[in-house]
């Protein structure tokens, strides 16, 4: 039992950094690593502090979501956000939990 255990643990830890992996490329490929770093600010803020600054809040997803989609302004500074329409729903909620997980 306990080396199902362990094998599970493995298989899963594998799984999840590959989930990771997959979502930063996602964040290439949408041109976000443009303006933002996970470490480090950029144009915009570094990721591990969006995460801090929505920790706990119960509609950080979907505040993420709607601002990777539609821009925004005033929270990180004068540069605004630009819109990105061309990011679906789907993956906008993809990059969101991402983002959320930076630490």
């Amino acid at each position: 039992m306990k080396r199902f255990v362990i094998g599970a643990m493995v298989v899963g830890s594998a799984f999840v950094s590959q989930a990771a992996m997959a979502n930063a490329d996602l964040a290439k490929a949408k041109n976000c690593m443009a303006c933002h770093a996970v470490a480090n600010k950029l144009v915009g803020p570094a990721y591990k502090d969006v995460a801090a600054k929505y920790a706990g809040q119960k509609d950080a997803e979907a505040k993420l979501v709607t601002k990777i989609i539609k821009g925004g302004s005033g929270v990180w500074g004068a540069i605004p956000m630009p819109a990105n329409p061309q990011v679906s729903e789907a993956d906008a909620r993809t990059l969101a939990k991402w983002i959320l997980a930076q630490k």
